[in-house]
């Protein structure tokens, strides 16, 4: 096929293929936990780390992994603060995010760059990020599946899974890490504004089908891996924004499962 004889489409969907596996993975445990809304504010951060390394020029990549770690930590550190409304931790990270991003973009020389960054540019994937990317995603996929008692237990009930003798702690530590690094490596090729919604969404689809915690997993992989697919295809034939295409085909995936579910329940099938 045509789409496959460009290095960087090969590049590209193999980029997706990683990311199709590791971001449900970790989808499934934020929505779970009720933290859908961290997706959100560690994707500014990492907008946030972009333009920090784009104003000092240092690569934007690992200049984001460094900010998205240190605003999950600091995300935790709120959380045990203020456990009663645990959730304005996000809030409060993801406001400190946007308004350094916004006063570091002043300072932007290059702004065609920087905005490939706010929706993403899958298909200008360099050798080193792409190395970065495949280096990442091998440890987050090992580290997941090494460690999914714990998180399975942790997900549905952390002082259950401390009882039982589960370091909650530190597999919080890990997980927590495991996410701020997924978030910032998927910030330059799915786009920083948007990478939330490959987070959330497939979860939300495989939640109409799956009947437990195994399958709900396996369906968000599934559907994160066809939607970033087609997305990539379709993308390339009609010449739009990657990134900003695998949502919208995910968003419509997701209003057909919907519907599908209500037509068969109404009719007893």
């Amino acid at each position: 096929m045509e789409i496959f004889q460009f290095d960087f489409m090969r590049r590209a969907f193999l980029v997706g293929i990683i990311l199709g596996f590791i971001i449900p993975c970790i989808g499934v445990v934020i929505v779970l936990k009720r933290l859908s809304m961290i997706g959100d504010a560690i994707s500014h951060t990492s907008l946030a780390g972009i333009t920090f390394g784009l104003v000092f020029n240092i690569n934007p990549i690992l200049a984001s992994v460094i900010f998205c770690i240190l605003a999950a930590l600091s995300i935790e550190y709120i959380r045990k603060k203020i456990s009663k409304y645990e959730e304005m931790s996000i809030a409060i990270i993801m406001s400190l995010s946007v308004g350094l991003a916004g006063l570091m973009s002043g300072f932007v020389a290059n702004n065609v760059n920087f905005n490939s960054f706010l929706f993403g540019s899958i298909v200008a994937i360099s050798d080193f990020e792409l190395k970065l990317i495949i280096i990442i995603g091998l440890i987050s996929i090992l580290t997941f599946i090494l460690l999914y008692k714990e998180i399975f237990y942790i997900t549905f009930n952390e002082r259950l899974a401390r009882l039982s003798g589960v370091p909650v702690r530190r597999i919080n530590f890990i997980f927590t890490i495991l996410t701020a690094i997924t978030i910032s490596i998927s910030a330059r090729t799915v786009g920083a504004l948007i990478v939330s919604s490959m987070i959330v969404i497939p979860v939300a689809t495989s939640l109409q089908v799956a009947g437990s915690y195994k399958k709900n997993i396996i369906y968000s992989v599934l559907f994160n891996l066809l939607w970033t697919i087609a997305g990539i295809f379709i993308s390339y034939y009609f010449g739009l924004k990657p990134g900003a295409t695998i949502v919208l085909i995910s968003i419509i995936g997701f209003l057909i499962v919907v519907i599908l579910k209500d037509v068969l329940s109404k009719n007893n099938i």
